[in-house]
């Protein structure tokens, strides 16, 4: 079964009203769109249920975080039994930024992701490398890392849930951007390591996403790679440029 392509937007701290928001709402709800994508966008947590409910509903929408615990006493956080209640499919968990400036270790995000499943969500999962940990060959190494305590939490069943997406630090709002070929081989290094770690199957059938400053200029390309699944976008989803990320596979005369 061909995997469908997907199209996730990070608009994370931003915008900063409810006027902008309504403005990219705007925008999305009147595009023209491949029906054959599927479109998650991620607001601030305080603008989730309003953007919600004047949403065009073919395209869902995530939370960018959430906690390991259903309910109790944890000032600041939001539970994945909240997020369902409140109509949320999609939460994304383990965003380079969580693991830097939270300090969010791979087990903690792993936690998180087990949590959010046992819930009812579905996760966006982040990884990658910085830019040292690339320029020192470990590209591989540290994905890897990142992923299995995810895979040991998991179960086979779980991984129809999580979209992977492969995010290299050092591209991550800097304008710097992975070449199509680093791209489709650290994809294909995560999708070989799935085989392994879980199943052939579950590598087969599990979309992983690039991030990393993607942009209307170079989703082509990126897009046109064969373990390359779609995108998690993060300053261009805040711009007309968005339509044309989602529309990558239509442009390519592909479906």
């Amino acid at each position: 079964m061909a995997r469908k392509f997907f199209v996730g937007g990070n608009f994370k701290m931003n915008p900063t009203s409810r006027e902008q928001k309504r403005t990219l709402v705007k925008v999305l709800n009147e595009a023209d769109i491949d029906p054959n994508v599927e479109v998650v966008i991620a607001p601030p947590s305080i603008y989730i249920i309003p953007l919600k409910e004047i949403l065009r509903n073919d395209i869902q929408v995530a939370a960018q975080n959430c906690y390991s615990k259903s309910s109790g006493a944890y000032t600041g956080e939001t539970s994945p039994a909240q997020l369902v209640d409140a109509g949320v499919p999609y939460v994304i968990l383990g965003h380079s930024e969580r693991r830097t400036l939270f300090h969010e270790t791979s087990a903690i995000v792993a936690e998180k992701t087990r949590a959010a499943i046992d819930a009812g969500l579905r996760v966006i999962l982040c990884v990658g490398e910085t830019l040292e940990e690339r320029e020192a060959g470990r590209t591989k190494a540290v994905v890897e890392a990142q992923l299995k305590p995810v895979v040991d939490i998991l179960t086979k069943d779980d991984w129809p849930k999580v979209v992977i997406a492969y995010e290299p630090v050092w591209a991550i709002g800097t304008g710097k951007v992975a070449s199509a070929a680093q791209a489709q081989e650290a994809h294909a290094d995560i999708r070989a390591f799935l085989a392994s770690a879980v199943s052939p199957e579950v590598a087969e059938n599990t979309r992983i996403i690039y991030g990393g400053s993607v942009s209307a200029a170079n989703c082509k390309e990126l897009g046109s790679q064969k373990d390359v699944d779609g995108f998690l976008v993060g300053g261009a989803s805040l711009k007309p440029e968005f339509v044309d990320i989602i529309n990558t596979k239509r442009a390519l005369g592909q479906k």
